[in-house]
């Protein structure tokens, strides 16, 4: 279900959950839907989809023959298993089935969600089927290995080398860890655990449902000082870039990290600026819902010294984001690329942001002189 704030109508919050097999994922769903989230479960709808007098169970029994049923009709899993395991072209057709009925139940279940509602994907596989897009939030559930493989022998019944395997055979930590916008460690108690989630849920998750729901932009705080280089904020524009351009589709120009976070070991305003593309900008009055659902709010038309553009910024109370929408090509388009590369390229280059190239004695000294590098290395955008 969706709902209005001005003219547009904005999606529910979605949030995606995932971790590794023993990392507590289960305990975080389980709290978060005691908060007031509702739930999804992926493996609850991939059953479900299967049920007897399904047009799923039909299909399978159909692909794979009358001995991966049980006398009574039901789906007997361990057959099916027998058949799928090691055999990856039954397994891709056993995908093909099944994972198209799970995102149209899933999109189902969303949909008949209250209009304030927070929606918590529970996905084991989110990274592995590159998910994280699709959804405002991701959060990450880890663990250390050997906690999690004590964990799978003493809750599952596991041996060591069976939990291990199971483990080593999901998404790497690494790319876990790349994927998460919140990544909670659960390598203490349970009641540790549940009282971060709990101030997640507090601090970030409903302001950041009321703001989306609301259309409300989270300013930047204009007097605040920069602070040291985040070496995180490369990852950070990657996750909030991949959004934008899941959003938009075959609709995406080019998405660029600009500004002063795009600067390497550079002190900067904690800001995330993104500088999308588009052939025309008067193309962006087409492109903005999809932002805008997408948890890109706002939505401004402005003429900065560059020229016309559209700035949208970010939801999520716990990280600043600015969308600059301008013309590629166009002169503003430009200069906000090249101050970006003339900062990381000199090492002789003054502070000056390179995103947010509003006109001024400060930023026209710098244009000249990035201007001058520009021309003594051949940049080109």
């Amino acid at each position: 279900m969706s709902f209005r704030a001005g003219c547009f109508t904005y999606p529910v919050l979605l949030i995606g959950l995932t971790g590794g097999i023993g990392a507590g994922k289960s305990v975080v769903a389980d709290r978060l839907a005691v908060l007031g989230a509702v739930l999804v479960d992926a493996d609850v709808v991939a059953r479900d989809v299967v049920e007897p007098g399904t047009e799923g169970l039909r299909a399978v029994a159909t692909a794979f023959g009358p001995e991966v049923l049980r006398a009574d009709g039901a789906l007997d899993r361990p057959a099916l298993a027998a058949r799928v395991f090691g055999d990856p072209e039954a397994r891709r057709v056993l995908e093909l089935i099944i994972h198209p009925l799970v995102r149209t139940r899933t999109a189902e279940l969303i949909a008949a969600a209250r209009p304030d509602a927070v929606v918590v994907n529970d996905v084991p596989l989110l990274v592995e089927t590159g998910l994280a897009p699709a959804y405002h939030l991701v959060l990450v559930v880890d663990a250390d290995e050997r906690l999690r493989v004590g964990r799978l022998v003493r809750d599952r019944g596991m041996t060591p080398a069976e939990a291990h395997a199971r483990i080593r055979a999901q998404a790497h930590h690494d790319a876990r860890a790349a994927a998460a916008d919140v990544l909670l460690v659960n390598d203490g108690t349970k009641p540790e655990l549940l009282a971060r989630v709990d101030a997640l849920w507090r601090d970030r998750i409903v302001p950041y449902e009321a703001n989306l729901r609301h259309g409300r932009v989270v300013q930047p705080d204009p007097e605040a000082e920069p602070v040291a280089y985040d070496p995180t904020w490369p990852a950070q524009y990657d996750r909030l870039a991949a959004r934008i351009r899941h959003a938009l589709g075959d609709s995406a120009g080019r998405v660029d990290h600009v500004g002063s976070t795009a600067i390497p070991g550079r002190p900067a305003p904690d800001v995330i600026d993104i500088q999308l593309g588009v052939r025309r900008t008067e193309a962006t009055e087409a492109l903005a819902p999809a932002l805008r659902a997408a948890g890109f709010v706002g939505g401004e038309s402005r003429v900065d010294a560059g020229g016309p553009k559209w700035l949208f910024g970010g939801a999520d109370p716990a990280r600043a984001v600015r969308v600059h929408v301008r013309e590629e090509g166009s002169a503003g388009w430009r200069r906000a690329l090249l101050l970006r590369d003339w900062l990381r390229g000199d090492p002789a280059a003054v502070d000056v942001a390179a995103g947010d190239v509003e006109d001024g004695p400060r930023v026209a000294a710098a244009v000249e002189q990035a201007e001058r590098w520009a021309a003594a290395t051949g940049w080109r955008p």
